[in-house]
């Protein structure tokens, strides 16, 4: 583990046990960013669910997993995306129309780029997920 980005250690961490066929993972050092990009993991129903657990220190987080994650990874450097350009991006890293998501932060909180286009907000890039 790097511990330069825990948001990027802590996905490819769940990719990697994904990958593995294992149904939970633990990960740590827990944060909000972390916290907020596995809710919103949550709702598009690519983790089944997650739990935080304090143990004294920074906290870690439990997870549960669906096994429908085939790659997820930070975005790196966090590139800025304006309302309408959601579609250049997705070009840029999903593999397809309408398959996966990108995972934002804006003004209104974390979310996935479907909801933020529904919003009509931009924000800055930090994984995506498919």
């Amino acid at each position: 583990m790097s511990l330069n980005d825990p948001l990027s250690d802590a996905l490819s961490h769940i990719k990697n046990v994904e990958h593995i066929g294992k149904r939970e993972c633990i990960i740590k050092p827990a944060s909000k960013l972390i916290g907020n990009v596995l809710r919103v993991m949550q709702e598009e129903g690519y983790v089944r669910e997650f739990e935080f657990i304090d143990d004294g220190k920074s906290g870690m987080f439990r997870v549960k997993l669906c096994g429908r994650i085939n790659n997820c990874n930070a975005i790196k450097p966090r590139f800025p995306v304006k309302a309408r350009e959601y579609e250049r991006w997705e070009k840029q890293y999903l593999p397809a129309r309408d398959f996966g998501i990108l995972i934002v932060t804006t003004s209104k909180g974390v979310m996935s780029h479907r909801t933020a286009i529904k919003e009509g907000v931009g924000g800055r890039l930090l994984a995506f997920v498919y």
